[in-house]
């Protein structure tokens, strides 16, 4: 249970994260305005919230396992929102990102 609740946890980080991110991107980039601006520093707010409700207590490896999701996510966000689409690198990239989240956040620790 713990593990299942850890993923969802990384799932809606990505989704405050990459979103708010991208909600900053359109107001800027795509000259949307200052209320997607807003909108994105609420969801990157909101992902620093997010964070510190993950079951592992380490500041440290909480990010760094992150930063793997982060890279995985940023990629599908791209597919799914902006029509961009990933070649091998890009994937096999992302494989090894997740692979690493697995390896750091999962793997058995003395206690």
């Amino acid at each position: 249970m713990t593990v299942l609740r850890s993923i969802l946890l990384f799932g809606v980080a990505a989704l405050a994260e990459i979103g708010g991110a991208w909600l900053v991107w359109q107001g800027v980039r795509e000259s949307r305005g200052w209320l997607w601006m807003l909108g994105g520093v609420l969801a990157l707010g909101a992902y620093g919230f997010v964070a510190t409700l993950q079951p592992d207590a380490h500041f440290g490896r909480i990010l760094a396992a992150y930063g793997g999701v982060f890279v995985a996510g940023s990629l599908l966000w791209g597919m799914l929102f902006d029509g961009f689409r990933p070649d091998r690198y890009d994937i096999a990239g992302a494989v090894i990102c997740v692979v690493g989240v697995a390896v750091i956040m999962y793997a058995p620790r003395a206690a």
